[in-house]
């Protein structure tokens, strides 16, 4: 029974993505992207989650830690891009 439900999770974990790559490619504005992006981000680390408990195993762990920061870190360039346009500000000497 619990196989059945976590594999529902899967696909529904899935479905989500590929709605989030729909709002990534058709999206009316950048922000929407951005929470397109980090949508599809979060319900990855999810969908590792589910697939380390089906298999039984604490391997993927550190995999769910780096997405996660990675995704944390993207997250906010591309918000900070989309607000300033530069990602890293240079000060000058005026």
């Amino acid at each position: 029974m619990v196989e059945k439900i976590l594999l529902t999770a899967l696909a529904l974990f899935a479905f989500s993505i590929a709605i989030a790559l729909y709002r990534i490619i058709k999206g009316p504005s950048m922000p929407d992207r951005t929470v397109a992006l980090d949508m599809i981000g979060v319900n990855l680390i999810s969908s590792i989650a589910v697939i380390s408990i089906v298999l039984k195993t604490k391997a993927f762990l550190e995999a769910i830690l780096i997405l996660g920061i990675l995704a944390f870190i993207s997250t906010i360039a591309i918000s900070k891009y989309v607000e300033r346009g530069v990602i890293v500000e240079h000060k000058s000497d005026n």
